[in-house]
């Protein structure tokens, strides 16, 4: 690919962390590194000792694990459904945030299933879930789709990273190591952006980013009928599967928001990144704040209306052993986004980010009451009663694996960094072309 002077200074902004690394980059590393090292110790513990070292029990098989499996793989969905939707927006705005977008939802999507194995006591027999699949079992599915999805949004950012390989490796000016240019090299597999090329890139990733979009709806769907096809309460909803869907929509444009303010400010992308992004990404959550507060509210009214015990019993659980985490989540978690996002004045920058934040940490204690409380009511009871096995308490072992997950998000995200440029390359310059173009014709 031929770049020209204007090109070049493009490539010269774009990628510094490319070339050097600051010392702060390198001490985030390093505390990022120790979570992740944390985690991986935790693990050898419950490996060694068994699961007797959780907080999981009789009653609570599934703990904050599970949590965050829904909150990684609910991302991910999101992330898979935005970026396919974008691809076929013909909007310069998509170029500064469609990046960060498909390595969140590579990332969580690499990184939430993880959780679902920590759940089983007996790693060294997982690989029977492979060899003697049982068809009729929601899991075996769950594992399918996920597989299959994961594989499709990898290809699909691969996709979307070729042209981008091939500008770096004809970036002479760049001071990066050989090895790297060698690495650009052979990924960019022979790209030279000509017309022939580009079309054909152009119609396979197009097809790629709509199987991505139906990959992840299949894959989510298939993850909330693992709990609402049983009779625990609370979970037996014919509502659950678009539940899960909007859900995920909703936590994700939040950890999009929250990334795109990060790195923002972080790499003073100010140019790319600007107000807009975070106007139209608001507006968005404020819609699917309103649609999850909705199916959140139809949930939980059809249950405390329909005065089934069982069902009472949940509640009574909620409002009581779980009132404040009801609160934060239902209530703070929703409500006080809409406030936020709902006035004109109040959508700046700053604001924005605290909701998405306040969505976050909201979305998280959801999926906790969706899980735990149930689990502690058990549709037949057990007949060991004592505290330790009918209540669920996290203890270090799960917190540190699950703060490890988080961490393992941010080191990979920050690594990335160091591969390709975060705001693509090829997509600024394309429009940049598009522009002159037009103006040349006018």
């Amino acid at each position: 690919m031929i770049l020209n002077n204007n090109h070049k200074a493009l490539v010269t902004e774009l990628t510094p962390m490319l070339e050097k690394s600051s010392r702060s980059f390198y001490i985030w590393i390093a505390i990022l590194t120790g979570f992740v090292t944390l985690g991986f110790v935790a693990f050898v513990i419950q490996m060694v000792q068994g699961q007797i070292v959780t907080g999981m029990r009789d009653n609570v098989v599934w703990g904050i694990y599970e949590v965050n499996f829904i909150l990684f793989v609910g991302v991910s969905y999101s992330g898979a459904f935005i970026s396919g939707i974008l691809h076929f927006i013909q909007s310069r705005r998509k170029n500064s945030v469609s990046r960060i977008i498909e390595i969140i939802t590579v990332l969580c999507l690499c990184i939430g299933p993880i959780f679902i194995l920590l759940c089983i006591g007996r790693l060294d027999r997982l690989h029977y879930l492979f060899l003697y699949p049982r068809i009729q079992s929601p899991i075996t599915w769950d594992i399918l789709a996920i597989m299959t999805d994961l594989v499709g949004c990898f290809i699909y950012l691969y996709l979307t990273f070729i042209p981008d390989f091939a500008i770096l490796r004809d970036s002479d000016h760049l001071k990066i190591p050989a090895w790297k240019k060698k690495l650009y090299k052979t990924l960019a597999i022979g790209y030279h952006h000509t017309p022939s090329q580009k079309k054909r890139l152009h119609k396979i990733t197009k097809t790629m980013s709509a199987m991505v979009i139906a990959l992840a709806i299949v894959a989510y769907t298939v993850l909330a009928w693992i709990f609402s096809l049983t009779l625990q309460p609370g979970w037996n909803s014919t509502i659950f599967a678009p539940y899960f869907i909007i859900g995920g929509i909703y936590t994700g444009v939040a950890v999009i928001i929250l990334v795109m303010y990060v790195v923002r400010r972080t790499l003073n992308l100010e140019k790319y990144i600007d107000k807009s992004h975070f106007t139209i990404a608001g507006l968005v959550l404020l819609v699917f704040s309103l649609v999850y507060g909705y199916f959140t509210f139809s949930e939980y009214f059809a249950r405390w209306f329909s005065h089934k015990t069982i069902d009472e019993k949940l509640l009574n659980t909620l409002f009581t052993r779980y009132f404040w985490t009801f609160i934060i989540a239902n209530y703070i978690g929703i409500l006080v986004p809409i406030a936020i996002l709902f006035f004109k004045k109040l959508r700046t920058i700053r604001n924005i980010t605290i909701a998405a934040l306040i969505v976050l940490i909201g979305s998280w204690l959801n999926r906790y009451l969706i899980i735990i409380p149930t689990l502690e009511t058990p549709y037949i009871p057990i007949q060991d009663t004592r505290i330790d096995y009918v209540f669920y308490s996290a203890t270090w072992i799960e917190w540190a694996l699950v703060i490890s997950g988080f961490a393992a998000f941010m080191l990979f995200f920050s690594l990335l960094l160091k591969i390709v440029p975060i705001i693509p390359l090829s997509g600024i310059i394309e429009s940049e072309n598009e522009s002159t173009t037009i103006t040349n014709d006018q």
